[in-house]
């Protein structure tokens, strides 16, 4: 069963319960509910999910260990805010494990997962909503081409850069004339999957990545 929150979801199934916080605080991390700066106090925590503070303690350590939150003085956590060599460290790896999965993908994806990219990409391209929203339909994007390339491996290494990925706030498709770009890395990017060319897919696939990082430099540097 799944206890639903006011803005995140607890799923106990076939999990243990602190496993469960752990995946319901990830997942608020990932979405924006907790956001760089923002304290987490096991209490809190607690009685938000309807859990025991034994389950949230075992999930905050696993954060800690994760790089996500650090001690905040007294008691709970606060979540990490990354700086630029932080931001170059992740994007470094981003590029690698993105690159990974488009390579697979473009040996792997079912022609029904193919069409399915093309329908988001569809709705991405089409220019309507906001970058929060471009956001959320990247990471469909992304995360069918994850699917597709058919790795837990990488699903897992892929699963830990995004929550990273949520700590840097601002998407990069608020920046000017990005959202276009993206539309067009994103075409080439799932022509290469339907042609079955692994090496066309990591190449444009990691083109993307650095192209994301420039933007997000860019950002960065802005006054």
């Amino acid at each position: 069963m799944s206890i639903e929150t006011r803005t995140f979801t607890i799923d106990r199934d076939n999990v243990s319960l602190g496993e469960a916080v752990f995946r319901a605080l990830c997942q608020g991390l990932e979405n924006g509910v907790y956001r760089a700066g923002d304290r987490l106090r096991e209490d809190e925590v607690a009685q938000r999910l309807n859990v025991s503070r034994t389950p949230v303690r075992e999930a905050f350590g696993r954060l800690m260990a994760k790089g996500w939150v650090q001690p905040a003085g007294g008691r709970g956590l606060i979540v990490r805010s990354l700086d630029q060599n932080d931001i170059l460290e992740l994007y470094a790896m981003r590029e690698i494990l993105e690159g990974a999965a488009a390579r697979l993908a473009a040996q792997y994806a079912a022609p029904a997962e193919i069409a399915a990219l093309r329908d988001i990409h569809a709705r991405f391209a089409s220019g309507e909503g906001d970058a929060a929203e471009l956001a959320r339909l990247n990471r469909l994007m992304h995360g069918a081409i994850q699917r597709a390339a058919r790795n837990r491996y990488l699903d897992s290494a892929l699963a830990d850069m995004h929550v990273a990925i949520s700590l840097l706030g601002t998407t990069t498709f608020a920046a000017e004339g990005r959202p276009g770009t993206a539309a067009t890395e994103h075409a080439e990017l799932i022509e290469a999957i339907a042609a079955r060319d692994p090496d066309r897919a990591e190449k444009i696939a990691r083109d993307h990545i650095r192209e994301a990082l420039r933007t997000r430099l860019s950002m960065k540097l802005s006054p």
